[in-house]
């Protein structure tokens, strides 16, 4: 099926997934955190360079902000950054990264 559409069909041989946000937020933020937990995706990050995302998701003012989702049971916990935060992850516990470090320049 990948031929034809991106699918994931077995979450348990991905530990890992990066989406970046665009103008259809509402997948990034809704629809994949609650398919990709389904599929036991141990962690989630939803990269939004433009503050794209609802004000429920990003809080206010919108700002350039990264998501840090990792699952707990069945359900992700999600941790919000902002620029010059360090980020924090389970899967990558030695990774020394900041949004900053991502933005387009």
């Amino acid at each position: 099926m990948w031929q034809k559409e991106p699918i994931i069909c077995n979450g348990s041989t991905i530990k890992h997934v990066i989406e970046v946000v665009s103008t259809n937020w509402q997948d990034d933020y809704a629809r994949k955190v609650e398919e990709y937990a389904f599929l036991g995706i141990q962690e989630y990050w939803i990269v939004d360079f433009l503050g794209l995302g609802g004000l429920q998701f990003i809080g206010k003012p919108k700002q350039p902000t990264f998501t840090v989702c990792q699952l707990i049971g069945d359900t992700y916990q999600q941790q919000q950054y902002r620029l010059g935060q360090n980020i924090t992850s389970n899967i990558f516990p030695n990774i020394r990264l900041k949004l900053d470090d991502l933005l387009p320049r």
